[in-house]
C-alpha cells in the first residue's frame, strides 16, 4: 500500500464536497432551516473545497484519471442541453456546481494513489454525519421518526430523508467491514462504526440500502478469499448467521421489508414504475433524445425519478446514458483485472453498491454522493505514484589522511 503523505487540507475539501451532496431537501428540523439559507450553506461548501483544493495544489498537478475524465465529458450533454434553458435558469447553475464538483476532485486525483486514505475520510467524515442523525434522535425522537414517513428516521438537525441516511450507514458498515477484515483497523474501532450504523440502518427501513450493503460486501469479501483467511471465517458466520435469521426471524424480516406496504403499492415500488412508464412514454424530440432536457431536480411531472439512468436519460439523453454506463463499466473492469487486494475489495464493493442503488435512486448524473462513492473507488484502483529516475545518492566525500596523501608524480 501507498505511504499516506496526504496533507490534511485534503480531507478537509473531501469533507466540504460531502456537505455540498448532503442536499436540501428533507424531513422537517427540530429548527427550522430555510431551504434558501441550507442550499447557501452546501454550495458555498464547494466553492470552498474547490478553493482549498487549488490552495494545497496550486500548480495544478492531475493524475490521469478514466473515471474524472468520463465525468468531464458528461459535462457536454448537460451544458448543450441547459442552455436551451427548457429547465429554466437552474439548469446551468446546476452545470456550474457539476463543474466545480469536477474540477474539485480533479485537483484531488494527485493524491489517488491506490492507498485507503480517502476510505478513512469517507468514512470519518458520513460517521458525523450520521452521528448528527443519532443526536437528533435522541434530542426530539418525534421529530425524528415523523408519521410523514411513515415512522422511518429522518434527520431532526439537518433534512435528510431515510434513503440518504440508509446510503450513509450502508456504505461506512461495508468499509468499516472490509478494513477489519484487511487488519487496518481493530474490533473496538470497527464496532464503534458499525454498531450505531447498523441501528440507524435498521431504523431507517430503507431496502435499497440493505441490498446494497448485504450484495456490495458479498461481492467483496469473495474477490478476497483466495487470499485472506479472515474473509473465509467471515463468509462462513455470516452465511451461517443468515440462515439461522431466516428460519427464527423470517416473518420479523418479512414485515421490516415490506413496511406495511400493500402487494400492488410494493410491486410498483412504491409507485416509482408509474413515473418511469410515464417519463418513457413522453414524447421526445432528436435533441432531447441525445442531449436531454438540462439538468434538473432529477423529477418528472413533478413526482421524484428515483432511477439514476432514467433520470440520466431525462437530463443529459442516451449520450450521458452511455456516459455513465462507461464509468461504470471501466471502473468495474480495471477492479477485476486487479490483483485480489483489500484496496480492491473496497472498490468492488462501492461500484456494486451504487450500481444496485442506481435501479431506485437517482444521482449518477449530477454532484451527488454516489459520485463520491464511485471518487473513492477510483482511488483505490489508481496506480501506486512512482518517483522519476532516481538519482545517485549525493554522498560527501571523506578527506583521505595526511598519511593516505601523495604528491602527483608529473
Amino acid at each position: 500500500m501507498a505511504t499516506d503523505h496526504t496533507p490534511k487540507i485534503v480531507g478537509a475539501a473531501w469533507g466540504l464536497l460531502i456537505l455540498n451532496t448532503l442536499g436540501s431537501a428533507g424531513a422537517k428540523t427540530i429548527v427550522p432551516l430555510p431551504r434558501s439559507l441550507i442550499q447557501m450553506a452546501t454550495m458555498g461548501a464547494l466553492v470552498a473545497a474547490f478553493a482549498l483544493a487549488l490552495a494545497v495544489n496550486p500548480r495544478l498537478r492531475v493524475r490521469p484519471n478514466a473515471y474524472v475524465f468520463l465525468l468531464t465529458l458528461l459535462l457536454v450533454p448537460s451544458v448543450i442541453s441547459s442552455v436551451n434553458l427548457e429547465s429554466g435558469f437552474g439548469a446551468l447553475f446546476r452545470c456550474v456546481r457539476l463543474a466545480l464538483f469536477i474540477g474539485t476532485l480533479w485537483l484531488l486525483s494527485r493524491w489517488w494513489d491506490g492507498g485507503l486514505t480517502f476510505v478513512r475520510h469517507h468514512i470519518r467524515l458520513y460517521f458525523v454525519v450520521l452521528g448528527s442523525v443519532a443526536a437528533g434522535a435522541i434530542i426530539s425522537p418525534g421529530a425524528a421518526m415523523p408519521d410523514l414517513y411513515g415512522g422511518r428516521l429522518v434527520g431532526a438537525l439537518w433534512p435528510l430523508t431515510p434513503p440518504q441516511i440508509g446510503q450513509y450507514a450502508a456504505v461506512i458498515i461495508g468499509l468499516a467491514v472490509l478494513l477489519l477484515l484487511g487488519r487496518r483497523t481493530n474490533g473496538g474501532s470497527a464496532a464503534l462504526v458499525i454498531v450505531p450504523a447498523l441501528v440507524l440502518l435498521a431504523l431507517t427501513h430503507t431496502r435499497t440500502a440493505t441490498i446494497g450493503l448485504l450484495v456490495g460486501l458479498s461481492l467483496a469479501i469473495g474477490s478476497l478469499l483466495l487470499t485472506s483467511a479472515a474473509a473465509r471465517r467471515f463468509f462462513t458466520w455470516a452465511v451461517l448467521t443468515a440462515a439461522v435469521a431466516a428460519v427464527g426471524f423470517g416473518s420479523a424480516l418479512q414485515a421490516w421489508f415490506l413496511r406495511g406496504q400493500s402487494q400492488e403499492n410494493f410491486s410498483s415500488l412504491t409507485g416509482r414504475a408509474k413515473v418511469w412508464d410515464a417519463l418513457l412514454a413522453a414524447p421526445r424530440t432528436t435533441p432531447e433524445y441525445l442531449f436531454g432536457a438540462g439538468l434538473g431536480d432529477k423529477s418528472f411531472g413533478g413526482l421524484p425519478i428515483d432511477n439514476s439512468w432514467l433520470a440520466v436519460y431525462n437530463e443529459q439523453g442516451m449520450t450521458g446514458v452511455a456516459l455513465v454506463a462507461a464509468i461504470i463499466i471501466v471502473l468495474g473492469g480495471v477492479a477485476l483485472l486487479r490483483p485480489p487486494s483489500l484496496q480492491r475489495a473496497c472498490a468492488i464493493f462501492l461500484i456494486s453498491y451504487c450500481a444496485i442503488a442506481s435501479y431506485t435512486e437517482a444521482g449518477l448524473g449530477d454532484a451527488s454522493p454516489y459520485l463520491l462513492h464511485l471518487a473513492v473507488a477510483a482511488s483505490l484502483l489508481a496506480a501506486p505514484a512512482t518517483a522519476g529516475p532516481l538519482a545517485t545518492p549525493h554522498v560527501p566525500r571523506r578527506r583521505a589522511p595526511r598519511w593516505a596523501r601523495r604528491s602527483e608524480v608529473t
